[in-house]
């Protein structure tokens, strides 16, 4: 008996330590040094909470810059089941799956005339992307600015103001949210696109 007491009481410490201690002091310090993304980066509108600005949402209008496509399985977009489609680049299923995407932005934007950018074909690994470079985003000005009658310039110069750049070129590329992108959009113009 006397043996189980030090391997009871370092169970009892770490236990403490580990149970308690570390998880409110990372808490705390989360919540005061950055308290807008330990709280989810959580993107407000007034009162209303309008998504987060780390996980994409589905937008389908022709209003709406699209993001990439969801990975995820039944709903687009859903965070619980996050991950990507496993298929390899040699399955015919994910051959098919790209060419109908495609297809579908080929027709949903007639007027773009370059190459489909590769991130709007192809699901991200966690299929909750909420990026797109700018040169993708740049590539559905002209249906965006269609659809909202708004001058292409206009929206190009949005797409410019919501582009993210990194500190130092070799800490990423730049990155334009969809999310906030759409909902400067809506912003901009008093309503949401139909």
């Amino acid at each position: 008996m006397i043996g189980l007491r030090p391997a009871f009481s370092t169970l009892l410490f770490l236990l403490l330590l580990t149970g308690g201690v570390y998880p409110l002091l990372t808490t705390t310090l989360g919540q005061w040094w950055f308290p807008w993304q330990a709280n989810g980066s959580l993107i407000h509108e007034g009162s209303i909470i309008r998504g987060s600005a780390l996980i994409g949402q589905s937008f389908t209008a022709a209003g709406y810059f699209h993001g990439r496509p969801s990975a995820t399985a039944d709903t687009s977009y859903n965070p619980l089941a996050s991950g990507g489609s496993n298929l390899a680049v040699s399955n015919p299923e994910l051959n098919a799956q790209i060419q109908a995407r495609v297809a579908a932005l080929r027709a949903a934007n007639p007027q773009a005339s370059s190459a489909v950018p590769v991130e709007l074909a192809t699901a991200s690994a966690s299929g909750l992307d909420n990026n797109l470079t700018p040169d993708a985003a740049a590539w559905q000005i002209p249906r965006v600015a269609t659809a909202r009658q708004l001058p292409v310039e206009q929206v190009a110069q949005l797409v410019a103001e919501y582009t993210h750049r990194p500190l130092a070129r070799f800490l990423g590329q730049p990155v334009v949210n969809i999310v906030e992108l759409n909902l400067a959009l809506d912003a901009l113009q008093g309503h949401r696109a139909k």
